[in-house]
């Protein structure tokens, strides 16, 4: 599929700016708290689409080292998960715990940023 210019991350930024900066002065109640929901989730898609596909290679290539093998991130998650059921990963391998750390901090880095610095 072509690109479009712009791209779908500066046309967000547009809509966001566009609603905190001239919307939102102009709010009160229901209507402004409904439009902070809104501000909210636009920024999540827009983090989502400038981060995802970094952190999914990085993701795969934590997920490799752990399972000695490389694949499709989903698939190496559902393999990663029923290793340590059947308890052949180690809840304490410290690789599996970095693993864990670095994809909570991916999260948070696209789901709510602000808590990463708390």
């Amino acid at each position: 599929m072509p690109r479009s210019f712009p791209d779908a991350t500066t046309i967000l930024k547009a809509a966001v700016k566009y609603l905190e900066d001239e919307l939102m002065p102009t709010l009160d109640g229901y209507h402004r708290f409904k439009t902070r929901v809104t501000l909210n989730a636009i920024n999540i898609v827009r983090r989502e689409l400038e981060m995802r596909e970094k952190q999914a290679a990085s993701e795969r290539i934590r997920l490799a080292a752990i399972l000695g093998h490389d694949g499709e991130v989903e698939a190496l998650s559902r393999e990663l998960a029923e290793r340590i059921r059947d308890g052949s990963v180690s809840i304490d391998d410290p690789a599996l715990r970095a693993h864990i750390r670095q994809s909570l901090a991916d999260a948070l880095a696209i789901n709510n940023p602000k808590w990463l610095t708390r």
